[in-house]
């Protein structure tokens, strides 16, 4: 009987990372016969989310455009609390999937608990264990933590902390699914052909080593922006063979500081924010990245691309562990120092460098251990 069981599972996200991430997972359960997929997004970042869902083939069934112009944290949260409950009212699904620490994300969790849907949390228990960075992350994350009925941890340390803050309970260490999409990604990329891409970035001299940045989070604006930005300006003029591609967030806070300090240097290349597919593309032709991402740090090691992360604290210390990262701050001298050395003697030899995050398979673990937990609700 249990064999003729179909589930209504419903995706719900509103930014790109969070699409990325859902990306793989989603294309597990749509080619599952067992499961009905819906989609639903909020469209708390439009076009980049756009993208990303284009590109992976994703469809959403539902949107609810929640978002308007310099809306606040706290009316995005209401509203999409609010529009959450009303589609899981709706739909009454099996169970809904969030996905990290965005507001979207706590919303929608906190939505099915007052619907009492179960709920899913991808990329369980990571924490910097400060309320104030990331900024609002930390607190969403811990907030989903406990409402969620399953929590499906990239790693065991992920395991580890939920369990030190009495979560125990269905808890399933799984890797992290942005491997899975970055491998799906490029594979996609390998399929369509890169001529696009080459054409693209015609003006970056890809026969150069190439450093790719990225700097745009909240607590990296002001004085730290501008201390990473005067190191990567001494990097391009004391190594001009070197090619420094930065990708610039359309964010006054973060654009004004770094053309301000950039623009103009003749092997600095300052683009417009990049799609998913372009950005994992660039990150596969680097010698060095630079970044205060998240994501980033998780998909570099992948590619074999040794990570400086210019922030004072970072929840994903495995790669730092692995030797696939270090962590330096925004200190124009250390992020110089390390810089140099990465380049010419990499972190650890790259042979060596496995990526801890994960296999490329986490999507398969989770659409696994969803059908167990359904399986026995059911029965």
């Amino acid at each position: 009987m249990d064999n003729f069981l179909k589930y209504e599972v419903l995706f719900l996200f509103g930014t790109r990372p969070e699409a990325i991430k859902l990306a793989p997972v989603i294309r597990a359960f749509h080619a599952n016969s067992r499961y009905e997929t819906t989609v639903c997004v909020t469209g708390q970042h439009r076009e980049m989310l756009d993208q990303v869902t284009d590109f992976f083939g994703i469809k959403p069934e539902i949107d609810l455009e929640l978002m308007t112009p310099n809306q606040s944290l706290p009316a995005l949260a209401g509203k999409a609390v609010a529009g959450c409950a009303e589609i899981y009212e709706r739909l009454q699904p099996d169970i809904v999937f969030v996905q990290g620490d965005t507001t979207t994300a706590f919303a929608a969790a906190f939505a099915g608990f007052l619907r009492q849907v179960p709920v899913a949390h991808v990329e369980a228990g990571l924490r910097s264990h400060r309320k104030d960075a990331p900024f609002p992350e930390e607190m969403n994350r811990v907030l989903i933590s406990d409402v969620a009925d399953l929590h499906f941890a990239p790693l065991e340390s992920n395991r580890q902390q939920l369990a030190a803050e009495g979560i125990c309970d269905r808890v399933f260490v799984v890797g992290n699914t942005v491997v899975d999409a970055l491998l799906q990604g490029l594979d996609l990329i390998r399929q369509r052909g890169e001529e696009n891409f080459l054409k693209r970035f015609a003006q970056i001299r890809l026969n150069r080593r190439v450093v790719l940045v990225t700097a745009h989070r909240r607590e990296s604006f002001g004085a730290p922006l501008e201390r990473i930005c005067t190191a990567l300006r001494t990097l391009a003029e004391s190594t001009p063979e070197l090619e420094i591609v930065y990708p610039v967030h359309l964010n006054p806070n973060v654009r004004d500081t770094v053309f301000r300090i950039l623009n103009g240097l003749q092997n600095v290349r300052l683009l417009d924010p990049l799609g998913y597919p372009e950005f994992i593309w660039l990150m596969s032709k680097s010698s060095l990245i630079i970044t205060d991402s998240g994501g980033v740090q998780e998909e570099a090691p992948s590619l074999g691309v040794p990570v400086l992360v210019v922030r004072d604290v970072t929840e994903r210390g495995e790669g730092v562990a692995a030797g696939c990262a270090q962590l330096v701050g925004s200190a124009p001298n250390l992020i110089l120092h390390k810089a140099h050395a990465a380049l010419t003697k990499g972190l650890v030899p790259s042979a060596e460098r496995v990526n801890p995050y994960g296999d490329g398979q986490a999507s398969q673990r989770i659409l696994d251990h969803t059908t167990e937990f359904l399986s026995a609700r059911k029965t």
